[in-house]
């Protein structure tokens, strides 16, 4: 991890310990800590099972809908959350393997990432981030994304 990735991670942890959580504020350390340029926050309902957005950035406004509600197994986030692990796609763009919705193909990113929010192996959301350029992120990234996604969840219950 780089210096500069290591000190905003503990930013993004600082902001998780706050008495009010800006998740928005939250998302956009985490987009930029990781070099991306787009990226959502979505919650699980736990009464509906159906993973709702919290915060986003760099999303086409014509996508919002597309994206405000997705149901667990659909779209990167909807598997990330039903396997209980990160899904990660190097090109979004040429991907065809039917895990990216077509509507994600128009976000216009290319290496992306969903990962689980998971607190004792319970499921509180997802959190997605994306470059715009063909990118396969690190075994050492995707430990530092589940591990704000355990402090995301932990937030979620303070």
């Amino acid at each position: 991890m780089s210096e500069k990735e290591g000190s905003t991670v503990e930013v993004i942890l600082s902001d998780l310990n706050a008495t009010t959580v800006d998740w928005q504020r939250v998302l956009e350390n985490v987009i930029a800590c990781f070099d991306c340029t787009t990226g959502t926050l979505h919650f699980l309902d736990q009464e509906t099972e159906l993973l709702q957005i919290q915060a986003h950035k760099g999303i086409p406004p014509f996508l919002i809908p597309k994206l405000s509600t997705i149901p667990i197994g659909k779209g990167m986030a909807g598997i990330a959350a039903e396997r209980k692990e990160a899904v990660e796609m190097c090109n979004l763009q040429t991907d065809d393997s039917g895990v990216a919705r077509p509507a994600a193909k128009e976000t216009k990113v290319e290496g992306s990432i969903a990962v689980p929010m998971l607190l004792d192996g319970k499921l509180y959301g997802t959190l997605g981030i994306a470059k715009p350029v063909p990118y396969d992120f690190t075994e050492e990234e995707r430990r530092n994304l589940l591990e704000i996604g355990e402090a995301m969840s932990k937030a979620l219950l303070a």
